[in-house]
């Protein structure tokens, strides 16, 4: 698109992206974050949710310095709907100023993906390009993150601002990599910056890599290399709830694939504190085990658990049984690796919250939840004595 009156336009280059695992010049000449790299993306075999989820940009931002009062970033989005549900609201673009909420915007235009929740088909509806924009900007020298948006892919097109723009070098922050389901992705938050691993990097000051993937959280080979292979400071993986409500594997599996899993994170971070989090509480399946499917009713969507209780026994999972077996494990394991730890998912999220503030959908907490888990993990995690403290 062509220059707006007054605004310089900026080539999008790499260095101008955090929270990404790699960045994809796509055929528009547009910058495509994957929270993936490439070796990752050749191996999970096709899975249109996998592709999706790590294309959502969930904590990716563009950073810059500069002096300018009005920034543009044209964009071409895809939309994530569902048949037979009311459409979600527009994404949400969030302005950060010297690490400081200063603002928030949306996009308009893009293509418009409806995804067919009863068998998984898509169909996809081309839209125009979109633009972002903030203005009245104070005019001094500046840190500028624009957060994208979790729920919708986002490529890159085009920046224009009323002044220079100079890249920011990365360091003077330490780096925490998480890696988690939808719930870790963003859910119901308001924004990737409101999801709760953002408001808790923010409570510690650290520089967040959200590898969290929506329905695909589920020890796979591909995502513990990308972990072991990511350079961080601070790790963690919430592990559990994808696993459950997929059906995916037994108890007999679910051990051995946690100990493979973690092996491969320590390949690359021997030492490194690494966070074990297990599930928040979701009553449809504490004690019921997957599959979870959709339910539709007056145009909403609500999970229910398809399994027999009486399965337990025979191995299948509820998560109650994956925070009884993560916590034999981590404990196990700690005797020989002082920088392993392990979180309950209930101290973030547990019964008296549920009272408070139930789950819309049956699965994921809403912006209010997501802000109390931020602000007790952040706690946790990064004050005095917590795993991710400057001296735990």
């Amino acid at each position: 698109m062509d220059d707006s009156p007054g605004l310089i336009t900026t080539p999008l280059t790499d260095d101008l992206v955090r929270g990404a695992l790699d960045v994809e010049r796509t055929a528009r000449g547009a910058l495509l974050p994957h929270r993936l790299p490439a070796r990752a993306r050749a191996q999970f075999g096709g899975d249109e949710q996998v592709a999706q989820a790590e294309t959502q940009p969930s904590g990716v931002r563009l950073v810059f310095r500069t002096r300018a009062t009005a920034v543009e970033v044209d964009v071409q989005r895809a939309v994530i709907g569902y048949r037979g549900v009311p459409p979600r609201p527009d994404g949400a673009y969030d302005l950060h100023i010297d690490g400081e909420p200063a603002g928030r915007a949306t996009a308009s235009g893009g293509d418009l993906v409806t995804v067919d929740l009863s068998d998984g088909s898509q169909e996809t509806v081309p839209g125009p390009v979109g633009t972002v924009r903030f203005e009245g900007l104070a005019g001094r020298e500046k840190t500028v993150e624009i957060w994208l948006p979790y729920t919708e892919i986002t490529e890159l097109i085009a920046l224009r601002t009323d002044a220079p723009v100079a890249a920011v070098e990365p360091g003077g922050r330490r780096v925490w990599l998480h890696h988690g389901s939808s719930i870790s992705q963003g859910s119901a938050a308001d924004s990737s910056a409101t999801a709760w691993p953002a408001l808790a990097a923010a409570v510690g000051g650290v520089e967040l890599i959200n590898l969290s993937l929506g329905g695909s959280a589920l020890l796979d080979p591909y995502t513990a290399r990308a972990l072991r292979d990511t350079p961080a400071d601070l790790i963690s993986v919430k592990i559990g709830i994808n696993l459950v409500n997929r059906d995916l594997m037994r108890l007999r599996a679910f051990g051995p694939a946690v100990h493979g899993f973690l092996d491969t994170i320590r390949e690359g971070h021997p030492t490194t504190p690494l966070l074990v989090i297990s599930p928040i509480l979701c009553p449809v399946q504490e004690e019921t085990p997957g599959p979870a499917a959709p339910e539709f009713s007056e145009e909403e969507v609500q999970f229910t658990a398809l399994g027999d209780p009486s399965e337990v026994a025979l191995g299948k999972l509820t998560l109650r049984v994956v925070r009884e077996e993560l916590a034999r494990i981590v404990a196990e394991r700690a005797a020989d690796d002082p920088g392993l730890y392990y979180l309950d998912g209930l101290e973030l999220y547990g019964e008296a919250d549920f009272a408070e503030l139930p789950l819309p959908d049956r699965l994921h907490p809403d912006a209010a939840a997501h802000r109390r888990m931020g602000e007790r993990f952040g706690a946790y995690a990064f004050g005095p004595g917590g795993p991710f403290s400057a001296a735990p």
